[in-house]
């Protein structure tokens, strides 16, 4: 674990640089470069350089960083080599989801226990666990030794399990519900809102539909200010006209008077009468 203070940005992109060195080390890629590390974290690869110097990793110049030990020095400095237990509070169909993750365990998470309120689940088996009932979380968070709490609760409830579950000894809290939770300073709390997710991409699909919109707006414009190509060829009353040019009308250009000593600027005719 790295001795100096890392920012809180830099944290939340040290998941991102390990799920992409996995992808990479499972492609069989030895070698990683903080260009292709900056293209799977949406950010600059000068961040990336500076977000893994505070885990003492710097490359090799022209060569880039070694996948396995990158791999290897993140997991430590997010704690992933201890393998932590969790428990799941709220086995509705997100819950059950949840439970049946498999990645959890994969990156050093084991579901240890489920929780529901509800007497007609409790005794039920999720992902090989039984559902027990809330009442009994202080209990099983000790022999179970939690840490982690993932709540998949209603949001009308949910600081109430918050706190039920704070008081048994739960010292991080990942919360799913739709619920802005109070928590004291010791607590670590992290939040995922489904809905406020949604809610942003039906920002930018309006988006995208109302510059379509205009795109298909000026089009029609153009395509109503386009001359008619039979009033073109006809002499009509298009912008172009070639035809009054060559036969000494009002146009801007009158080669015809010029050569026939007309009042133009240009006349060489006259010039070479006398």
């Amino acid at each position: 674990m790295s001795s100096r203070p890392i920012p809180e940005a830099s944290v939340a992109r040290l998941p991102i640089y390990l799920r992409a060195l996995v992808d990479m080390a499972e492609r069989g890629t030895h070698t990683a470069s903080s260009e292709g590390l900056a293209a799977a974290a949406g950010v600059n690869s000068a961040k990336v350089r500076k977000d893994l110097s505070y885990l003492g990793s710097y490359g090799t110049r022209g060569v880039g960083y070694d996948v396995e030990y990158l791999i290897h020095q993140i997991s430590r400095e997010l704690g992933l080599t201890e393998g932590w237990a969790t428990c799941i509070v709220g086995v509705g169909n997100l819950g059950q989801a949840l439970a049946n993750y498999g990645g959890f365990e994969e990156r050093g998470f084991r579901v240890a226990a489920l929780f529901d309120r509800d007497e007609g689940k409790v005794g039920e088996q999720v992902a090989g666990l039984e559902i027990q009932h809330l009442d009994d979380v202080e209990r099983v968070v000790k022999e179970e030794e939690i840490s982690i709490a993932v709540l998949a609760v209603p949001g009308a409830v949910a600081q109430d399990v918050a706190d039920r579950v704070v008081a048994a000894g739960i010292t991080s809290i990942l919360n799913f519900a739709p619920a802005v939770l109070a928590v004291p300073p010791e607590i670590s709390l992290r939040k995922v809102d489904l809905s406020i997710e949604l809610q942003i991409l039906a920002f930018y699909e309006q988006r995208r539909m109302a510059e379509e919109s205009v795109r298909q707006g000026t089009a029609l414009r153009n395509l109503d200010g386009m001359e008619d190509p039979a009033q073109a060829a006809g002499g009509g009353s298009g912008t172009s006209r070639p035809a009054q040019a060559a036969g000494g009308g009002s146009g801007t250009s009158r080669p015809a008077q010029a050569a026939g000593g007309g009042s133009g600027t240009s006349r060489p005719a006259q010039a070479a009468g006398g």
